[in-house]
C-alpha cells in the first residue's frame, strides 16, 4: 500500500478516534450553546435550541456528564451556556463546577430555555438561538457533533470553523483531516482496511500510535469504572457476579458493558469515541483489549487490531449514517470481532465472515435513544460478535442471499446500510413519536 493511501487511512482515524467527556449528543447541544454564549458574549437572556429527532432521542434521558445526575436537553444546554468551554470539542463540559450547576438549574426553572423539534431535518442537527437585550447570535451544528455549519451575530454572518480551528468545507460531512490536502478520504473495504493493518509502519506515525494508546487507557479506565460503582443498571457487574469471570468472553461482554454503564450513568471520564458515539468506540476496543491480554499479545499485535475493528466500525458507519434507528453497537461489535479475529490469526476469509455472522444475527435491533439499557445491547452485541468468531474459526459463514447477508462483508454492509438509513426512517419516527408522548404526559 503506497504511502498517499496509508496518509489517508491515518488522517480518517485521526478525525474519527477522538476524546468525548460523555454521551456526544448532550455534550454537541452543549458545545452548540456554548459556543453561541461565547459569539454573544454575555450569558443569553433567552435560549432556543432546536434538534433533530435523532438529537432529542439520544439526549432525552441520558445523565449528562459532570452534572451531578442531571438528565436532558435543558440541562446539558444550560451547562454549556454557564460553563462549557466552546473551543474543546467533545470534553466542552469538562471545567463544570459546582456552582455553574447551580447556575444551570436556575436557567431551566425560570424557564429560560426552551427545546423544540425540527421535524425536516434528519440525521444530526443543532441550531442554538440565544438572546440579551437587542443582541442575539446563532450557532448551528449539523452532520457531525462538532462540525460548526453556521454561526451568526445579530444576522451577519460569522466563519464557520470546527473544533480544530479550520474552516468548515461546504459540502464534507464531516471535519476535515488534519492533513486534508495531502490525505483525501480513504476508499473503505474489508480488504483495504486489512492491507492498511498489516502494511503501516505504526513506529513512524506517532500520532496514530499516541491515538491507539489513548483509546485502550481510557476505554478500559472507565470500563473498570463502571464495575467499581453503581451505574446505571449495573450491567457489567452483574455479569461478572453470575458468570465465570475468568473466561474471556465473559470478562469481554462485562468490560465492555460496564464502560456503558458508567458513561451513560453520568461518569465524568473521558472516552475515544468511533464514528461519533462513544458507546461505539469502547464496543470496537475493549473486547479487543481484552482478548488482546489473555493471548499474551503484544502491544503491535493489539494496536493493529485495532486499526481493524476502528476501521470497520467506520466502514460500516459511512452506508448507515451518524444516527439512524439501528443500534450502532451491532457494528461496533461486528467491528470488534474482526479485531478480535485477527488477533487470533485468523485469513481474511474467516475475518470477513466474523462481520457478516455477527451482522446476520443482531442486525435487527434499534437504537430508542442513549440511556443505561444500552450497556445490556453492548454485551449481547459482544456476545454475538465473540460466536461469530467462534463460527467464522469452523469456516462457517452464513449462506449469501439470505436475508440482508450478501456475497460477502461488503455486500453485507451495503445491504445493511440500505436498511438502517432508507428502511428504518419510518422506525425512526415512531420511536420519538413515543418518547415526546411521554414528555408531554403530566
Amino acid at each position: 500500500m503506497d504511502q498517499p493511501t496509508q496518509d489517508a487511512f491515518e488522517a480518517l482515524l485521526l478525525r474519527e478516534v477522538i476524546p468525548a467527556l460523555g454521551c456526544t449528543e448532550p455534550i454537541a447541544i452543549a458545545l452548540a450553546t456554548a459556543k453561541a454564549r461565547a459569539v454573544l458574549g454575555v450569558l443569553p437572556e433567552q435560549t432556543t435550541v432546536l434538534c433533530s429527532g435523532n438529537i432529542i432521542k439520544n439526549a432525552a434521558s441520558v445523565i449528562v456528564p459532570n452534572s451531578h445526575g442531571l438528565a436532558g436537553i435543558q440541562i446539558a444546554a444550560a451547562l454549556g451556556l454557564v460553563g462549557g468551554d466552546p473551543d474543546a470539542g467533545l470534553e466542552a463540559l469538562q471545567h463544570i463546577t459546582p456552582a455553574d450547576i447551580e447556575r444551570a438549574r436556575a436557567l431551566v426553572d425560570d424557564q429560560a430555555i426552551t427545546v423544540r423539534l425540527v421535524e425536516d431535518i434528519e440525521g444530526l442537527y443543532i441550531l442554538a438561538q440565544v438572546r440579551a437585550g437587542a443582541d442575539e447570535a446563532t450557532v448551528e451544528l449539523r452532520d457531525d457533533h462538532t462540525l460548526f455549519r453556521s454561526i451568526t451575530r445579530n444576522g451577519r454572518p460569522l466563519p464557520a470553523r470546527d473544533t480544530a480551528g479550520e474552516p468548515a468545507p461546504e459540502t464534507e460531512p464531516r471535519p476535515p483531516a488534519p492533513d486534508e490536502d495531502a490525505a483525501p478520504e480513504p476508499e473503505l473495504t474489508m480488504a483495504s482496511i486489512l492491507r492498511f493493518a498489516a502494511a503501516v509502519d505504526l513506529d513512524a506515525r506517532p500520532r496514530l500510535r499516541a491515538t491507539l494508546r489513548r483509546q485502550v487507557e481510557a476505554n478500559m479506565a472507565i470500563a473498570e469504572e463502571g464495575l467499581r460503582g453503581h451505574y446505571g443498571a449495573s450491567v457489567g457487574r452483574t455479569l461478572l457476579e453470575f458468570n465465570d469471570n475468568t473466561v474471556t468472553k465473559v470478562r469481554a461482554r462485562a468490560l465492555a458493558a460496564a464502560g456503558a454503564d458508567a458513561r451513560m450513568g453520568g461518569s465524568s471520564m473521558p472516552v475515544m469515541i468511533n464514528s461519533g458515539s462513544g458507546n461505539q468506540g469502547m464496543t470496537v476496543s475493549i473486547p479487543v483489549v481484552v482478548y488482546a491480554r489473555d493471548l499474551g499479545a503484544s502491544e503491535d499485535d493489539l494496536h493493529r487490531a485495532l486499526l481493524v475493528s476502528n476501521l470497520v466500525g467506520i466502514y460500516q458507519k459511512q452506508y448507515i449514517g451518524r444516527l439512524s434507528a439501528f443500534c450502532g453497537v451491532v457494528t461496533a461489535a461486528a467491528a470488534a470481532g474482526a479485531g478480535i479475529a485477527r488477533l487470533l490469526g485468523l485469513s481474511a476469509e474467516q475475518i470477513d465472515a466474523t462481520v457478516v455472522n455477527t451482522i446476520a444475527t443482531t442486525g435487527g435491533m434499534v437504537c430508542d435513544g442513549a440511556k443505561a439499557s444500552c450497556a445490556s445491547k453492548i454485551s449481547i452485541a459482544v456476545e454475538n460478535a465473540v460466536s461469530a468468531v467462534q463460527l467464522a474459526q469452523r469456516g462457517i459463514v452464513f449462506d449469501p442471499c439470505q436475508g440482508i447477508v450478501g456475497r460477502n462483508a461488503d455486500e453485507t454492509i451495503r445491504n445493511v446500510g440500505a436498511m438502517a438509513s432508507k428502511g428504518m426512517r419510518s422506525t425512526d419516527v415512531e420511536i420519538l413519536n413515543i418518547l415526546l408522548a411521554r414528555q408531554r404526559t403530566p
